[in-house]
């Protein structure tokens, strides 16, 4: 582990904000403040293919026919099917149906049982979200059947495209939309927005129809686009920072306001990472554990006394998740433990044990990459001889192009795989995990360098005392939204332990002194380092700048990301 100071780009414009937040800002490459405003989104007129996609769902909806959109078993899908089922039923659309795929019997995207599913529906457009991009054979097939197919997604396409009616990928290779970052949520919102325009240009709305407020729906995109890791660039920031400002205004759907009130979350005073860490684990907990058509049926209550008792059951879901995961964590450790007594770790790690739930491997995945910074990807048992897989992957590590490089270079040894930068699924025959695991290995020491296997925190500098107050605490998080890429500040500086006390030896709190001032509070979670030898010792810290509200009152606290003494 090391910190390392964030470069920043020069800029003869002076910003309006706190000198340190203006150094923040600099050092994530802004010479001056984005305006968050929703006139600065981009126009939905570059995504290729927007004009015969939003046709179709026009003749569709002025015919009657039904419409059944597909999920997924994810936050990004459910706020996706959320958000196309409510803004089609607003725009008049009187047969919306949705399915949501189990991802225990039916795993992944637009598989053919979901296409039986759909057929016996009888609709007359198909929708997915979130999902579909790599679905060839299956679109094939539900056109073969008679249903037309509209493919929205935001995964990078294989060489070949679904035979879909029409296809919405921003990272389509001859899209020219500009953020092609967008969650699965974002590219349903932009479809919506788009086939407003349609309707509104031929009189649908001059009807008697009232034309919709799809901002309305803003709350849910935040939620999918945070809780889908995807990088916060200009429009995502604007679509999070609006969604954000329904919900403490307290205009949030039922759904996530239940969801909020289950999580104990004041809504007025709710940030990117509060979607993040609290609100979006317990609606993917629905998905890993049981069926995500729970945490759908929750978004799109129609009021609280409906939303409570399934916001209840996502609640359940996650105490379960977290219950499995933890078991599951200890069993990885123990394991990787053994393989570093015998020798260095591999740079790859491939991990498999009979029993693992096939819904928290992601989670495992992403535990055990935090602890060990290197790419890691988690398996269990799939349907019949396979092995199914999560992987998350570090920087400098592409996830999705790791696993193209394999599935090449050893045909048979990849049945299936998909995903982003950061993140992949995949699935191989549990006959083939012992080769698969050498060879993942293999491949990360092709891509990856030592020096990349040693964790890096990039810290915005240090803070002058005098700057270490509530007021900078609160303008900095008000500067948000932060998420992936667009990351919540981090600075670091020595500091006197004055006081440091375990609390119930998983974290530590801390009294810290420095340039005089009075002590200030601080909260190291996740750290067992012993409190009696840090009491009295010069730190260097690196740590965040948070807000600690106890009884009504509100005080500094600096959240502690890593000790050096």
């Amino acid at each position: 582990m090391k910190i390392t100071r964030r470069q920043i780009v020069r800029s003869s414009k002076k910003m309006d904000v706190h000198p340190v937040l203006e150094r923040v800002y600099l050092g994530r490459g802004l010479t001056e403040r984005q305006d968050l405003s929703i006139k600065n989104l981009l126009h939905p007129r570059d995504l290729t293919g927007i004009v015969p996609a939003v046709k179709l769902l026009a003749d569709v909806i002025k015919s009657g026919e039904g419409i059944v959109i597909v999920g997924d078993f994810d936050a990004d899908g459910a706020t996706a099917c959320a958000v196309g089922v409510k803004a089609l039923q607003l725009m008049g659309a009187k047969n919306v149906g949705y399915v949501i795929p189990n991802r225990l019997i039916h795993g992944y995207g637009l598989t053919i049982p979901i296409v039986e599913k759909v057929k016996e529906m009888s609709p007359g457009l198909l929708i997915t979200v979130d999902s579909g991009i790599s679905n060839v054979e299956e679109v094939a097939i539900a056109r073969n059947l008679g249903i037309r197919v509209l493919i929205t997604d935001h995964h990078i396409p294989g060489a070949a495209l679904p035979p879909a009616n029409a296809i919405i990928n921003p990272n389509r290779r001859d899209d020219k939309f500009k953020s092609k970052n967008l969650a699965g949520v974002g590219v349903i919102f932009y479809v919506m927005m788009a086939l407003r325009a349609q309707l509104r240009a031929t009189g649908w709305f001059n009807l008697g129809r009232p034309e919709p407020n799809l901002t309305a729906l803003l709350d849910l995109v935040a939620l999918g686009t945070i809780a889908d890791v995807v990088p916060l660039d200009h429009n995502n920031r604007i679509l999070v920072q609006k969604g954000l400002q329904r919900i403490r205004s307290g205009n949030a759907c039922p759904g996530v306001s239940a969801i909020l009130e289950m999580a104990g979350c004041n809504h007025q005073q709710l940030v990117a990472t509060d979607l993040g860490f609290k609100i979006g684990p317990r609606l993917n907990a629905a998905g890993r554990m049981d069926d995500m058509a729970v945490g759908v049926r929750c978004l799109l209550a129609e009021s609280r006394e409906q939303a409570l008792p399934l916001a209840k059951e996502l609640n359940d879901f996650n105490l379960s998740r977290r219950s499995v995961e933890s078991k599951m964590k200890d069993q990885a450790l123990e394991n990787l433990e053994s393989i570093q007594m015998d020798g260095d770790l591999p740079w790859g790690l491939a991990l498999f044990k009979e029993g693992w739930h096939p819904g928290v491997i992601g989670i495992l995945a992403s535990r055990i990459k935090d602890k060990y910074h290197r790419p890691v990807i988690a398996f269990a048992n799939g349907d019949n001889s396979t092995l199914r897989g999560s992987m998350r992957s570090i920087p400098g590590l592409h996830a999705r192009d790791a696993l193209d490089s394999l599935a090449r270079q050893h045909p048979g040894l990849i049945l299936a795989f998909g995903g982003h930068a950061m993140a992949a699924g995949l699935k191989i025959p549990k006959n083939k995990f012992d080769f698969f695991s050498k060879e993942f290995d293999k491949e990360v020491r092709c891509r990856l360098k030592p020096e990349d296997l040693s964790e890096e925190i990039l810290s915005d500098g240090e803070i002058n005392p005098k700057d270490l107050t509530l007021s900078l605490a609160e303008e900095i998080r008000a500067a948000g939204p932060w998420g992936q890429g667009f990351p919540e500040p981090i600075f670091d500086g020595i500091f006197q332990c004055v006081e440091a006390k375990s609390l119930n030896g998983l974290h530590t709190r801390l009294k810290l002194s420095v340039g005089g001032i009075d002590p200030i509070g601080a909260i190291a979670f996740n750290c067992t380092k012993d409190a009696q030898v840090l009491s009295g010792a010069s730190l260097h810290i690196a740590y965040r700048l948070d807000v600690n509200e106890y009884q009504g009152k509100k005080s500094l606290q600096l959240n502690v990301q890593y000790i050096m003494q």
